[in-house]
């Protein structure tokens, strides 16, 4: 398939949904919240020039700890223990030793992609707004591929040849704001993510419920580093991803649920004055037909960030 194929569409809705460098290994989740479990996804997106990778070997850093691995079909699992450099609090619990080093050994070729998967909890070691990066070694047949590059303070982690997938600790304020009330609509987690210096558009997140007994549409808004606000759509038709405008704005019915995110239903902000950093928030505004203008806060998010998970 050619990218003619895909025209302007896809070509704006790639800065929003890909990650900035798709041959890299990452985190399916770049962002975890303090003291909290988080479930870590490793993509594996090819082998080392070509030769299928036989071994995923994943070192955990200081301060993550209560690591639990998750076995794979066809694969052998294995872990590696040691002591901490301190004792850290889990539950009530002092904690001074655990799983330091995992590996899966199998076989994936070139031509496929995979995940890994483990789970571990950040502790006080890291404040909100520090990433922490998991080291990987990704060992072929006769090839290796070391992603364990860290960058230096102020140091773009893009620009790295082989950067060590990161995962970036969420700000403990940044959940204080995220529910919003008008009338019988609740708005969740408004969120962006970064965007490149270039780029002209930006996407926008939210969860909308509507708790009362009558629909109401989502019909547009305000951002203040873009000329307009528009609600957009992707979906294959055949082989092919389109973007569209949604036609007379989103409803959301009676006791629905409607999520926008990466991928799918959306916000688009056009024009973008200047990038959309990580760290910022932005205020704007989204306009419904009844509940009217409502003033929201977007939390930038890194490039393949994605949105604190609800807390239930």
């Amino acid at each position: 398939m050619t990218s003619s194929r895909f025209g302007g569409a896809l070509t704006a809705a790639a800065l929003m949904i890909a990650s900035p460098a798709l041959a890299h290994v990452s985190f399916e989740n770049g962002q975890a919240t303090p003291n909290a479990t988080y479930k870590a996804v490793l993509r594996i997106p090819h082998g080392c020039d070509g030769k299928a990778t036989l071994k995923v070997r994943v070192r955990i850093p200081e301060g993550i700890v209560a690591v639990k691995p998750m076995p794979k079909a066809g694969w052998k699992l294995e872990t590696a223990k040691g002591a901490y450099v301190k004792a850290y609090q889990v539950n009530g619990e002092a904690v001074s030793e655990g799983v330091t080093d995992i590996v899966w050994s199998g076989s994936l070729d070139d031509a496929y992609y995979d995940e890994f998967v483990f789970q571990a909890r950040f502790t006080e070691a890291y404040q909100p707004g520090a990433t922490v990066y998991f080291p990987v070694v990704q060992e072929c047949d006769g090839a290796t591929e070391e992603w364990t590059q860290v960058p230096a303070a102020g140091e773009d982690p893009h620009s790295l040849k082989s950067p060590a997938p990161g995962v970036r600790v969420a700000g403990a304020a940044a959940t204080g704001s995220q529910v919003v009330k008008a009338g019988p609509l609740t708005l969740e987690q408004p969120w962006s993510r970064a965007t490149p210096g270039a780029a002209k558009v930006g996407g926008g997140y939210l969860r909308i419920t509507n708790t009362g007994t009558a629909p109401d549409r989502l019909v547009g808004g305000s951002f203040p580093l873009a000329s307009k606000v528009e609600v957009h759509e992707m979906r294959m038709d055949g082989d092919v991803m389109r973007m569209k405008p949604v036609e007379g704005g989103l409803e959301i019915k009676p006791g629905a649920t409607v999520e926008l995110k990466p991928g799918g239903l959306h916000l688009m902000f056009m024009d973008l004055k200047e990038p959309l950093k990580e760290g910022q928030t932005v205020k704007g505004t989204l306009v419904f037909e009844k509940a009217g203008r409502v003033e929201v806060e977007y939390a930038v998010r890194g490039m393949g960030g994605a949105p604190a998970e609800h807390q239930h």
